[in-house]
């Protein structure tokens, strides 16, 4: 699993994602629900990711090097440090992705760097990043043993069998030489690539979701396919943040646009298409941006945002009501993760160090 916005770059377009009017949102009346509660931590900094290996052990990294772990289901959190950093080098990083699947485990952090366990983060390797890389690596998930996937903000994607000692690359074209090629297909905003992409996501079955770092235009690719295909985002607005419906392109995807907006396109898209059948939200953020979206089940669905707003819908993302779980908690959420693979327990990742868990 990739987001990326996993909090790769959620919180690198906290500016425009979380702009909007002061006050509650309209919905914030004294009715509203409160299915979350947070989650005590050992720092207070801004949170970029989570993720567990089996119900009880799992990992939470975030920025001015916050690295935590819980054994006990997330109830309780205890602050770590990577033995190959010393204190005063690894306040300086910015961990934003951590994938971990069977004891085995990678880190990525900012400035560059990546870090590899195999023993369930009792000891840590630094694997050298290569200067040639196209971009700065962004998003990895782990894949098996000594198994890995890594993109970049250039758009390539690579694969590991050795733990990162060679990699593999898995698309053979550069965006830029992609948009070049085919500048005239009338994708709206392509001209104004500036080489780089965000909110990079992966589906279950490898397939992969960004935006254009002006959020003007998104792109697709696919296991197998040369290249990354642009698509129009079909709106004046910029693109905030997107992602898959329930964590598969099959199911369909979601956009959200600055401003509040939020359009969902069900049913399995066709990439060969400029430009997707995307309809309406009807949710109603007081123009608070919304950072991240996702499926809980196929009826209930949540969205968090700027100001730590949280919206719940049960009709499958068609109208949402808000939720006032962190209503009294200053600071903005990025990011909102569901586990269905350990008994779908959910989180909300935001800045000040706050984590919510799902109570229901």
């Amino acid at each position: 699993r990739i987001r990326q916005q996993s909090a790769t770059t959620a919180a690198g377009a906290t500016v425009a994602a979380v702009s909007g009017v002061a006050g509650n949102p309209p919905e914030a009346e004294a009715a509203a629900s409160k299915m979350w509660e947070p989650i005590k931590l050992p720092f207070d900094d801004t949170l970029y990711d989570i993720d567990f290996d089996s119900e009880t052990h799992g990992y939470l990294v975030g920025a001015r090097g916050s690295f935590a772990e819980t054994n006990d289901g997330g109830k309780t959190w205890e602050a770590r440090s990577f033995s190959n950093l010393d204190a005063e080098e690894e306040v300086t990083y910015r961990f934003q992705v951590a994938s971990f699947s069977g004891g085995e485990g990678w880190v990525l952090g900012k400035p560059t760097l990546m870090l590899h366990t195999k023993d369930g983060g009792k000891s840590w390797e630094r694997i050298p990043m290569s200067p040639k890389l196209p971009g700065e690596p962004t998003s990895i998930v782990s894949l098996g043993p000594s198994k890995a996937e890594m993109t970049t903000s250039q758009g390539a994607v690579y694969t590991t069998e050795n733990a990162g000692r060679n990699w593999k690359a898995q698309v053979k074209e550069t965006i830029d030489a992609t948009l070049n090629r085919i500048s005239s297909s009338g994708v709206s905003g392509a001209s104004y690539f500036s080489g780089s992409i965000i909110n990079q996501v992966r589906d279950t079955t490898g397939a992969y979701l960004a935006v254009s770092s002006r959020g003007n235009f998104f792109l697709t690719w696919e296991p197998g396919q040369d290249f990354w295909i642009p698509h129009n985002r079909g709106t004046p607005r910029r693109i905030q943040s997107m992602g898959f419906i329930k964590g598969k392109m099959n199911n369909g995807l979601w956009m959200t646009l600055n401003g509040g907006k939020l359009l969902i396109a069900k049913d399995t898209p066709d990439l060969t298409k400029d430009s997707f059948d995307f309809v309406d939200a009807d949710i109603k953020t007081g123009g608070y941006g919304l950072t991240d979206v996702a499926w809980r089940t196929d009826d209930e669905v949540w969205a968090v945002g700027g100001s730590n707003t949280m919206y719940v819908s049960s009709d499958g993302g068609k109208k949402f009501k808000f939720d006032k779980s962190a209503n009294d908690i200053p600071g903005n959420l990025y990011n909102v993760r569901f586990f269905p693979e350990f008994g779908n327990m959910g989180w909300a990742l935001g800045s000040n160090g706050l984590l919510l868990r799902y109570v229901g």
